[in-house]
């Protein structure tokens, strides 16, 4: 009989312990139907907004998960001096709004941090502000809606992208950040040193410059992860990296940053531009189709910003093929409309950024542009086998920001390989790599900042990261 009585009393505390148990749950969760009405549950976030009326008090809370605050319902007794900005953890339970929304009925609140805005807090609620001014705190900005948004979607297409490129027998490598070589060969690479003035005297050595000491040789931060991806790509077939890049420009552009993210991919036994350019519609339609399945609301919240058009209009390209054509084609297409355009169109020159935007809007689409002349590309881009004057490079071009994606099959030729190598000292092991086992191999490279300001048509790069770097702007 005790037994029997002990197990009761145990059972009845047990089931009232697990009443009182407030559940530590996401506002992202809150919102997708993993709650509901009469669970408790216990949030913590940043309080968005406040409303007072007689008796009670409305916050919107976020915590970052979502681009939806939570209404909480306060008594003003709870709510002491909290107020906008502060971050909060608050307890309650869950109701149902007439509007069928869930609102959390708060039991207990306490204040994590305050935030007086007279004490000098950038952003005041209900207040716009332009990305000049959000971009001047840029420790302070991820509290903004658009850039809380756009890092969700940043990390969203990352994932994507890993997500595809693993399904397609890709392998990620990381490829070095600090390199011997400027793979582009344009001399916008940022030399590398040690900071320390005694250390590069230990290690010097009576050949070699004393910046150049530690390394035997000069350094950079790498421009592009190509040409180590190419070594691997001749043993594991298919790589990538995705990782930082580097350029050291006095360039006030959009569409330029001096620290970036490129996804760079190496494919072995690749022999036609029509299979990069078949790899790169397929990777792109495939990432955007899946961020606007999962992070839609975010998109939206931050092209209302700046666009009136719709989610419909603007990738009604998802459901076409991408239009290819050649360097001259092009080239043909912007000479016969020269008078809608305000530079000169030179074919010796390559293709602007109002050129490139205007062949976008000519075929409605993004669009393919291939077999350039040799001049204006790359050492390492294969010789045309028709046209010795062009090479199988290609951009891919796009609304927005115009050039998205720049590719190419790799020269595997030995002999012309090595006539076009711009250093052979520094560049040897790369002629080594047509020498032992060499195979056909091509690969692109994709920024992701441009790719993200497409989707979401921000207007600048600089917004598009969480800390942005260029010419005169390091503050962090």
């Amino acid at each position: 009989m005790l037994k029997h009585l002990y197990g009761s009393l145990y059972s009845k505390s047990n089931t009232i312990a697990k009443r009182s148990v407030y559940h530590v749950a996401r506002i992202l969760d809150v919102e997708s139907g993993k709650y509901n009405e009469s669970d408790k549950v216990q949030i913590q976030g940043w309080v968005k907004a406040v409303r007072k009326t007689k008796e009670n008090v409305f916050l919107d809370v976020n915590d970052g998960t979502s681009p939806s605050n939570l209404q909480l319902v306060v008594s003003k007794l709870k709510l002491g001096e909290t107020a906008y900005g502060s971050s909060v953890d608050v307890k309650g339970t869950l109701k149902q709004t007439p509007k069928d929304q869930l609102e959390l009925n708060v039991d207990t609140l306490q204040e994590l941090g305050g935030c007086t805005l007279s004490d000098g807090y950038p952003f005041y609620p209900k207040k716009a502000y332009p990305p000049e001014y959000i971009r001047n705190h840029l420790h302070l900005r991820a509290r903004t809606a658009a850039i809380s948004s756009t890092l969700r979607v940043r990390h969203r297409a990352i994932h994507c992208i890993n997500q595809f490129l693993d399904q397609e027998g890709f392998i990620q490598v990381h490829a070095p950040v600090i390199t011997s070589n400027d793979c582009e060969g344009a001399g916008e690479a940022f030399k590398v040193k040690p900071a320390s003035e005694q250390l590069t005297r230990q290690v010097s050595k009576n050949n070699s410059p004393l910046e150049d000491s530690y390394f035997n040789g000069p350094a950079f931060l790498t421009v592009s992860g190509q040409l180590h991806l190419e070594a691997i790509c001749h043993a594991l077939s298919k790589v990538y990296s995705f990782g930082p890049t580097f350029r050291a420009e006095n360039c006030k552009s959009p569409i330029h940053l001096s620290e970036f993210y490129m996804l760079e991919l190496e494919e072995a036994f690749m022999d036609t531009t029509e299979a990069l350019m078949n790899r790169i519609e397929s990777l792109v339609k495939t990432v955007t189709r899946s961020l606007l399945n999962s992070v839609s609301p975010d998109i939206d919240l931050v092209r209302k910003l700046t666009t009136q058009s719709s989610l419909e209009k603007d990738f009604a390209w998802l459901e076409k093929p991408f239009p290819r054509i050649t360097y001259r084609e092009a080239i043909d297409i912007l000479k016969t409309n020269q008078g809608k355009l305000k530079g000169a169109v030179q074919a010796e020159s390559g293709i602007n950024k109002e050129q490139e935007l205007f062949l976008v809007d000519y075929h409605q689409s993004p669009v393919f542009v291939e077999r350039w002349p040799k001049e204006i590309k790359s050492f390492y881009m294969r010789e045309y086998p028709n046209d010795s004057s062009l090479v199988d490079g290609l951009d891919f071009l796009v609304p927005h920001v115009g050039e998205l994606v720049g590719g190419s099959l790799r020269e595997n030729d030995y002999n012309r390989l090595k006539e076009k190598l711009p250093d052979h000292d520094a560049l040897g092991w790369y002629l080594d790599l047509r020498k032992f086992g060499s195979v056909p191999t091509g690969g692109f490279g994709l920024g992701l900042e441009r790719y993200l300001s497409w989707i979401l048509h921000v207007h600048n790069v600089r917004d598009v990261i969480p800390f942005p770097r260029w010419a005169h702007n390091c503050p962090m």
